[in-house]
């Protein structure tokens, strides 16, 4: 199975759809050197969320984003147009660079959208509606992180709280302030609301905040919680902690809401 999950009696679900390593045989084979590097995982982002508090639901793709990124518009379309981007199957890296040997087919595509997108979405679908009918409503949580300097993507330093609500469209007025609040009040870190990163496909396309559907991304930073944000992308357990603490309160505050 290329998906996991771990269903619990809360009203949170994290996503987690570029933490996976995994590889086909087939796109081992394909990607150059750099491409196999796989510099743009999400990298410990499920050991830095992992029992922060009890009864979370997670739901995760073990196979990298190379192969396909579950958090990409299956049709293709550009989530931020005119601006630089990986697509549904990635051709370069975060840095513009090239990552194939071999670059996938059309078919390809298709056949990895069917493998591996969709039992995504699948899957994540099922823990919405599941969460929903218990509680009346569900909070997506939608967990990632990169490296804080990126100039094919962004100018100067990324801030290290990146969320994301598609300009207050995913979620209610109260999550979004609650989030920002907490963040914003952390000592030592800088946040932005809906800056570079506002919500990928997976947030715009649950986020239904009219239907009783909240969702919200976060992107962290990596050197908010990571020894490096080069090879060999070590975690960092002091940093992180600090950072967990904060992830904690996060999580603990999303989970009085009461719809």
């Amino acid at each position: 199975m290329t998906v996991e999950v771990n269903s619990g009696s809360g009203p949170i679900i994290l996503g987690m759809p570029h933490t996976g390593l995994e590889l086909t045989d087939e796109v081992g084979e394909s990607l150059n050197e750099n491409g196999r590097s796989l510099v743009d995982t999400d990298w410990h982002i499920h050991k830095l969320y992992e029992e922060l508090i009890p009864d979370l639901t997670t739901v995760r793709t073990t196979v990298h984003r190379y192969v396909v990124d579950v958090n990409r518009d299956p049709t293709g379309e550009s989530l931020y147009p005119g601006q630089n981007t990986t697509t549904l199957v990635p051709l370069v890296d975060f840095d513009g660079r090239n990552i194939w040997k071999s670059p996938p087919s059309n078919e390809d595509v298709k056949e990895r959208k069917i493998l591996y997108h969709q039992p995504y979405h699948a899957a994540l679908s099922a823990e919405i509606m599941r969460v929903k009918d218990v509680y009346g409503f569900a909070i997506l949580y939608d967990c990632h992180s990169i490296r804080s300097n990126i100039p094919y993507l962004f100018d100067d330093k990324l801030p290290d709280f990146n969320i994301g609500t598609n300009n207050g469209t995913t979620c209610c007025p109260e999550i979004e302030k609650s989030v920002l609040t907490i963040c914003s009040n952390a000592n030592g870190y800088k946040t932005v609301l809906n800056g570079r990163f506002k919500g990928g496909w997976t947030t715009r396309r649950y986020g239904q905040p009219e239907q009783g559907v909240h969702a919200i991304q976060m992107e962290l930073a990596q050197c908010t919680y990571m020894e490096n944000e080069t090879t060999p992308f070590l975690y960092a357990s002091d940093k992180a902690e600090q950072m967990r603490s904060v992830l904690r309160e996060i999580l603990e505050t999303l989970r009085e809401f009461e719809g």
